[in-house]
């Protein structure tokens, strides 16, 4: 299995993040091919340097490249610039469970 973490920075408003994040951004990156789980996490640490934590499941690497080059792939990138303008970082890696 392959993961895709995004980590946000912490927005200028919260409040404003949370509301799109809830009704547009999951909606959107829910409709992503071959996406076998997603998962967000929130209220982390108060010193936390990030905002929150999303995760991504895909079966390989194949089927995430396929997602993100997706039509639906490509709207909701575009749409992380409309309510996170604070950016985000991004990791991908194999996962195995032990």
């Amino acid at each position: 299995m392959v993961r895709l973490m995004v980590l946000y920075n912490p927005p200028e408003d919260p409040e404003a993040f949370d509301k799109h994040y809830n009704e547009i951004h999951i909606p959107l990156v829910k409709q992503w091919p071959g996406l076998l789980k997603y998962t967000v996490s929130r209220n982390l640490r108060p010193d936390s340097q990030f905002y929150l934590v999303a995760e991504m499941d895909f079966e390989d690497k194949a089927a995430m490249r396929a997602a993100l080059g997706s039509p639906a792939g490509a709207e909701a990138a575009a749409d992380v610039e409309k309510f996170a303008p604070g950016g985000t970082i991004s990791l991908s890696y194999e996962v195995a469970e032990v």
